[in-house]
């Protein structure tokens, strides 16, 4: 299943397909007992699915059985003992994809000549990924990090490794005697290479940046770093070679600091645009900006959640979640639109906008 959603990958998802390009989505649990229920909810979901490409009429029967046969795989692929909080699976001709996201979404599916990516995206804005590069002498490693885990990124040629001659550089990292090897030019241009393809990685995917390593391989990267120049550093050294859990446990501190300093500057900044009336607080008042492209900075607390089930003026309209005709993802379409028009997106802990019910925004105009 995948996890990591980048811009490249989005541009790739939104793309328009043969009809029927079927989006099928459903909640999951991280417990017990609830994941043999999820098992059960995924197949009979799969198989509405279905019964949803037999009963349309513009489907050929050679496309129905082909995009049949992919949902077939996809829900072969899903392994719900790793599930998080929702799940979507993506299939069309020739093709299917399963995603595992950290933010529940609704029971539904759609058939249309593209996927709906609405949820994943505001899973996505939730989830606040960042990049983690661990570096010594002789080897650099790239995590893929989350608020609850990294794992390790495979791209751009990472991890990157050199044979270094009758050297130990996790020995050397150990008893502090490294400057001399990270003095050594050809120390040096490696460290160099490490940065350019973060660079490489960055321009697909820019994301936060945290640097762990021995303090002067971090001092090495304070003056030939380019986009890790300004990283928070965390001097550990080791985790080049070390596993995940340990690489997560030394960036923790340093993450959850990150996100305080983070909501305080989003909190500060609402409170600027309030003073000057350039504020929209609501889901009402919200939507509406956001239809209008008005919003610069989109606040949303992290289990916000409203159904609705239409607009009536300048209102939507309230329902119960299950309802006929509900849209039960109404925050995520918000958060979708507010990126198509390139604004800043940020998730911030509940109870933090106050009398904003839940979500906020600075507008440009």
């Amino acid at each position: 299943m995948e996890h990591a959603l980048s811009p490249t990958t989005l541009t790739e998802l939104r793309r328009p397909r043969p009809y029927p390009a079927v989006s099928v989505l459903t909640p999951t649990h991280r417990k017990e007992p609830y994941r043999a229920q999820d098992q059960v909810r995924l197949r009979n979901v799969v198989a509405e699915a279905k019964r949803q490409l037999e009963a349309d009429p513009s489907v050929t029967r050679e496309r129905r059985a082909e995009v049949e046969r992919q949902l077939d795989q996809a829900l072969a692929e899903v392994d719900l003992t790793h599930a998080e909080d929702g799940l979507a699976i993506f299939a069309a001709p020739g093709e299917h994809q399963v995603w595992s996201l950290t933010r529940t979404v609704p029971e539904r599916v759609v058939l249309s000549d593209t996927f709906l990516t609405r949820n994943l995206v505001s899973a996505h804005a939730a989830e606040r990924p960042f990049w983690v590069l661990s570096v010594s002498a002789d080897r650099v490693t790239l995590w893929n990090g989350s608020p609850d885990r990294v794992t390790e990124a495979r791209i751009a040629g990472f991890p990157l490794t050199r044979r270094v001659e009758n050297f130990d550089a996790e020995r050397r990292e150990r008893v502090g005697n490294v400057p001399s090897t990270f003095n050594d030019e050809d120390t040096r241009h490696f460290l160099r290479d490490a940065d350019l393809a973060l660079r490489e990685v960055m321009r697909d995917d820019p994301r936060p940046v945290y640097l762990t390593g021995a303090p002067e391989a971090l001092s090495v990267l304070d003056e030939i770093g380019s986009v890790t120049k300004e990283a928070p550093r965390v001097p550990h050294g080791g985790l080049a070679h070390g596993a995940a859990v340990s690489v997560w446990q030394a960036v923790l501190p340093q993450v959850i600091d990150q996100d305080r300093r983070n909501t305080d500057a989003v909190a500060r900044e609402l409170e600027s645009a309030r003073g000057r009336k350039a504020f929209a607080a609501g889901v009402d008042e919200v939507w509406r900006s956001a239809r209008e492209g008005r919003i610069r900075l989109l606040a949303v607390e992290e289990n916000y959640r409203v159904t609705v089930r239409g607009e009536e003026g300048d209102h939507l309209i309230p329902a119960e979640s299950g309802d006929l005709d509900a849209r039960e993802d109404i925050v995520d379409e918000i958060v979708e639109q507010c990126l198509e028009t390139g604004a800043e997106v940020r998730f911030v802990p509940d109870g933090t906008l106050g009398d904003a019910q839940g979500i906020a925004g600075v507008l440009r105009y």
